[in-house]
């Protein structure tokens, strides 16, 4: 059984340090089980991205949508901000390194993200990500929140990012309208 560990920082985040398995040939990981997080549903969509060093990609967040992200080449910064209003940890910041962090070994580290959170990722290498998601992409349920609020004060350890028109146009934390607001109870 694999490590699975809630996070200190975010309520329903999970952190994953999955068994490896490896020899001559190379190894085996397990990157993900529905049974490793309490109330979890079934994944039904896998999606891969690969970045250049140096990009940032978030925040983004779902008002019903979790994802689990796993970084099987490189090294991402992902950063979390609990935006739910009602959560005990409403304000929270967390920030992770996943894969072969400082050129190191893979550490093959996973991260369980509930609807509510934000998160978002610095490429602080070229890298891969995976992500598996609970729902089937909804425009509608892809939202945002502004990279460098200072409310959320995010370190991402890249300087002078490469971002996305959208990621520029997020609006900050105070500004999200009242419809688009996460709560700690709203899941469908």
């Amino acid at each position: 059984m694999p490590d699975v560990t809630p996070s200190e920082v975010i309520d329903g985040v999970y952190v994953v340090r999955p068994n490896v398995f490896g020899d001559d040939r190379g190894y085996f990981v397990e990157t993900y089980r529905r049974q490793w997080f309490p109330g979890g549903r079934e994944m039904v969509q896998a999606n891969r991205g690969n970045r250049v060093a140096g990009c940032i990609v978030g925040l983004h967040y779902h008002l019903h949508q979790a994802d689990y992200w796993y970084v099987p080449f490189g090294h991402a910064r992902v950063v979390l901000h609990d935006l739910r209003q009602g959560s005990p940890t409403d304000g929270a910041t967390q920030m992770l390194d996943l894969g072969e962090v400082d050129g190191g070994p893979n550490e093959h580290l996973g991260v369980y993200i509930p609807p509510g959170v934000a998160h978002g990722f610095a490429s602080i290498s070229d890298m891969t990500i995976t992500y598996l998601v609970d729902s089937y992409y909804n425009p509608a349920d892809e939202l945002g929140v502004a990279w460098d609020d200072p409310a959320i004060a995010a370190d991402w350890g890249v300087a002078d990012p490469i971002l996305s028109d959208r990621d520029r146009a997020n609006p900050r934390r105070a500004d999200i309208e009242a419809m688009w607001q996460p709560h700690a109870s709203l899941r469908t």
